[in-house]
């Protein structure tokens, strides 16, 4: 990935937390037929240190647990919000006319190796681990205890484990950080303006950057 200096996102820990909000990764790999990539939900542990592991499961089915070049590196994408920039937002636009549209994102490329867990006690643990993450904000959050337990062992058969010992993390955090203060400011009110739920994220990613 392309990181400009300016745009380059060294901290772990606000990498963690977009894994953790945004957590379907495209998982992108090489087999025996080319480059793949799956849509896989992953939980993030922070274990080992400094970069984690992400753990998740895919359907037996699924080709990717069985056709897979060993010893190669595989990459999950952590996509964050995403927005249209107008030119028209500038402030400076109407100084000098200079603008031009662009678009601002954040994401995270998590890389390592594919491990491979067909253990149903392991799958059930990771199960439990990513729903209670994403149940966590319900006022009743559901847990996989609350269905039978021969229903989810029958669907445990089913399903496949993963684990990605994280090697290396990059992230990129392209919020405006190249544009003149008073655009900054403005691109802010465009985005508020708009009153999409990305784009409230893309500014406060902005102003926890500029700090």
């Amino acid at each position: 990935m392309y990181i400009p200096s300016h745009f380059e996102q060294p901290d772990i820990t606000a990498m963690h937390e977009l894994i953790r909000t945004r957590p379907l990764a495209t998982l992108v790999t090489l087999s025996a037929d080319g480059i793949n990539a799956n849509h896989i939900p992953l939980h993030l542990s922070e274990s080992p240190v400094p970069f984690g592991t992400l753990r998740g499961h895919v359907a037996r089915s699924n080709p990717i647990w069985r056709d897979l070049e060993s010893n190669i590196e595989l990459l999950a994408i952590f996509h964050g919000p995403d927005a249209y920039i107008s030119p028209s937002w500038y402030a400076t636009k109407l100084e000098t006319g200079k603008v031009v549209p662009t678009w601002n994102y954040t994401v995270v490329h998590a890389y390592g190796s594919l491990r491979i867990i067909d253990d149903a006690p392991w799958i059930r643990t990771q199960l439990e681990a990513l729903t209670n993450q994403n149940e966590a904000g319900f006022p009743e959050p559901w847990a996989v205890s609350d269905a039978p337990f021969d229903f989810t062992e029958k669907l445990i058969e089913s399903i496949v484990g993963i684990e990605i010992v994280i090697t290396r993390l990059s992230g990129k955090w392209k919020v405006s950080q190249n544009q003149p203060p008073q655009n900054q400011v403005s691109v802010i009110q465009g985005l508020n303006n708009r009153g999409q739920s990305d784009a409230a994220a893309l500014v406060n990613a902005g102003v926890e950057n500029a700090r």
